[in-house]
């Protein structure tokens, strides 16, 4: 296993998609529920221990080893929102792209094939972690991460927020993401009916939203 792949994998520069995504972020700020530091804090917090825990299980549970084709019909069984149902879809295609050149492999083709207009994101995360040589844990982390490392990069965008501030508030959910990384890669170990299956209503709401606005800086 290379700890250098997961700095890859992690990286934001990654070519997998996510800067056009904020998450929830942009939603959120317009029906002013972020508006400084502290709001989006509490916004990174609750999302990182719902969706962000249900990814990082899947996630984890792909890394492991289980069938992503079964995951990706548990992912959708744990999505209520048809725009997010999307949004991990396409997510999911465009990493699919990225992966499959960086680290080719038997499995990931085989889901592609299998899953043409994409797997859900966390899912092809998981497979993409197996074949860089990562395990469940890393992948896991990876995905909890994105879960609050993009709706922080977002409203830096959206509100001109101290970019220090927004960096501030991603190493005091460190611990936070410990715990969830831990749990996700405990859950994987079990059956894929075992995994999280955490909501966020207003995630689903905001996102239903979004997705009928005319104008808007961030796909989702």
């Amino acid at each position: 296993m290379s700890r250098a792949a997961l700095l890859v994998l992690a990286d934001g520069r990654f070519p997998a998609g996510g800067h056009a995504h904020s998450g929830g972020a942009e939603p959120a700020v317009e029906a002013g529920r972020i508006r400084t530091a502290d709001d989006l804090a509490d916004f990174c917090r609750g999302r990182l221990h719902t969706a962000g825990l249900t990814a990082a299980a899947l996630a984890a549970a792909a890394a492991h080893g289980h069938d992503p084709l079964a995951l990706d019909d548990a992912a959708d069984a744990r999505t209520p929102s048809p725009a997010l149902r999307a949004v991990a879809r396409k997510l999911g295609r465009q990493l699919m792209r990225a992966a499959r050149a960086t680290w080719p492999g038997e499995e990931l083709e085989a889901l592609a094939r299998a899953r043409p207009r994409g797997a859900h994101q966390p899912v092809v995360l998981g497979l993409t972690a197996r074949a860089a040589g990562l395990g469940p844990e890393d992948a896991a982390y990876c995905a909890a991460y994105e879960s609050v490392g993009g709706p922080a990069t977002a409203v830096v965008r959206l509100l001109s927020l101290n970019p220090f501030e927004a960096t501030a508030v991603l190493a005091r959910l460190a611990p936070d993401l410990d715990r969830v990384a831990e749990q996700a890669a405990a859950a994987a170990r079990g059956g894929i009916e075992d995994l999280p299956a955490f909501s966020a209503p207003l995630l689903d709401i905001g996102a239903e939203a979004h997705a009928a606005r005319p104008v808007r800086l961030f796909a989702s």
